[in-house]
């Protein structure tokens, strides 16, 4: 175990829209949230590795593949819950034990094909690095610096800058989207911010394939079947 008090949270909430009952969901023969789990406990890094949810079904199933588990008051399980909103009331609740930790990191249930290996990579990224933020990304066509978009006059304005638009591409720096697998915080900052990005927040970049989310039987039925042919 490295020398580090980091504690995982995994937010699973029990209402699903785009697919009903996701997170305790069949993946290749175990829920979509053991995926998560497994990682994380098998991280060299983390010390504990919790499960915040208001379902019931949900928590037994976690605790079940060795995870501790809250349960989250329904206030914080709803469509406009705010994943800051479940992540204080989880630190809120740990409190309570008087264990203490250092360091969050934020792994959501829908992100299976992230390792035990990606976590552990992040997290010497971000302990090497002086930042006080991480956040695991993917990278996307740059094009979109080149974009405008009106001001509240009707004006159109560059959307990052009145430059780009008129670079070329290759002179355009890279950009990044959040994939949602991976969020590293010292948790005075979060506290202090109530946020994940801070002003020294360093982006992980993983492959697309590793970033692959899961909202809907479609995802899951595809992530079956790349897990299912790499299998064979």
């Amino acid at each position: 175990m490295i020398n580090k008090k980091i504690v995982a949270i995994i937010p699973a909430r029990g209402g699903s829209k785009g697919l009903p009952g996701k997170n305790t969901a069949d993946l290749a023969g175990k829920p979509l949230i053991a995926w998560t789990i497994e990682a994380s406990l098998a991280s060299d890094y983390i010390a504990k590795t919790l499960v915040t949810s208001e379902d019931d079904g949900i928590l037994a199933v976690s605790a079940a593949h060795g995870a501790d588990t809250i349960k989250r008051p329904a206030e914080f399980a709803t469509d406009t819950a705010t994943s800051e909103s479940v992540i204080r009331d989880a630190l809120e609740q740990l409190a309570r034990t008087r264990e203490k930790f250092e360091y969050l990191i934020l792994l959501q249930p829908t992100s299976p094909l992230r390792t035990r290996d990606m976590i552990d990579a992040a997290c010497a990224r971000f302990f090497d690095s002086g930042a006080t933020a991480l956040i695991s990304v993917c990278e996307i066509d740059n094009k979109i610096l080149k974009a405008f978009k009106a001001d509240d006059d009707g004006y159109i304005r560059g959307i990052s800058n009145d430059r780009y638009p008129f670079m070329r591409r290759q002179d355009l720096p890279e950009t990044y989207i959040s994939n949602g697998a991976i969020y590293i915080i010292n948790i005075d900052e979060f506290r202090a911010l109530d946020s994940l990005l801070t002003d020294k927040t360093i982006p992980f970049v993983m492959d697309g394939r590793s970033s692959m989310d899961i909202d809907t039987a479609e995802d899951l039925a595809q992530v079956a079947q790349m897990i299912a042919a790499e299998r064979h």
